[in-house]
């Protein structure tokens, strides 16, 4: 799960986000204990140095970073030499949607945070039995990954799925979807890259919608493609259906999908 925290400090360069008053310390998570399993260790031991991508306080190098992604050729493509697109994933939790997502597009690079050592443990251990080569993981912050290694306009798209929703009215200011952050996100996004978040608690969708409306390098893919459904998204075909979201939608509860572009 994924949360943030209130934060007053400027952003890094207050002319790309706008100089917008910001908030102190935004973080992407809680941190929670949990153990891993032996399954999951033998999987940090053996595919960790492969798949693990460490944090560096400077912009990533994605044709080293996923080098093999796309096998012998590399990550670019062997005919048109363009270079495959890049998701930032955050907060992927134990794995499951991400290690299909990347099966359903093997054409796209995923960069994949989390914090979390036993979903860190259980995304390689995935990775292995699946033989997916496109994933790279970084478990530290979302936020400082964002802030110090993804250069302006250098992602194809941005992923949050059911970050946490802290539910109660006083806890509303941790979540993780806020100006500031978006703000972050929107600047390093390329002309026509998307942002598409996800979630199951619809206090939590609406202010993602109004967020996500107030950006202005943004724009609401969904509302003249689907007016009827006032601004939120179908679910795009690429992200599949959890044990926890069929198990939510046989008990009658909603998903939420919102998916904007950067203009």
């Amino acid at each position: 799960m994924t949360t943030s925290t209130p934060d007053t400090t400027p952003p890094e360069n207050p002319a790309e986000e706008g100089a917008k008053p910001f908030m102190r310390t935004i973080k992407s998570f809680v941190k929670r204990a949990g153990r891993m399993g032996s399954g999951q260790i033998k999987a940090v031991e053996e595919l960790g140095p492969k798949f693990l991508f460490p944090y560096q306080p400077s912009a990533i190098d994605f044709e080293a970073a996923f080098a093999g992604a796309a096998g012998a050729s590399g990550p670019n493509d062997a005919q048109t030499g363009t270079q495959r697109p890049v998701v930032l994933e955050i907060g992927f939790g134990m794995g499951e949607a991400t290690a299909q997502i990347a099966l359903t597009l093997p054409g796209t690079n995923f960069l994949c945070c989390e914090v979390h050592e036993a979903g860190v443990g259980a995304l390689l251990k995935r990775i292995g039995e699946n033989n997916i080569p496109n994933i790279r993981i970084c478990n530290h912050d979302a936020v400082e990954v964002i802030d110090h290694m993804l250069p302006l306009g250098s992602l194809d798209g941005v992923h949050i799925f059911f970050p946490d929703p802290w539910h109660k009215t006083k806890h509303n200011k941790r979540r993780l979807i806020q100006s500031p952050l978006v703000a972050k996100l929107a600047a390093r996004l390329k002309p026509g890259g998307y942002l598409h978040a996800a979630t199951d608690w619809e206090p939590y969708a609406q202010q993602i919608l109004e967020v996500l409306s107030a950006e202005p390098k943004l724009k609401n893919r969904a509302l003249a493609a689907n007016p009827e459904l006032a601004g939120y998204a179908p679910k795009p075909h690429y992200r599949p259906l959890t044990k926890f979201e069929n198990r939510g939608i046989k008990l009658g509860h909603g998903v939420w999908d919102v998916v904007f572009e950067r203009i």
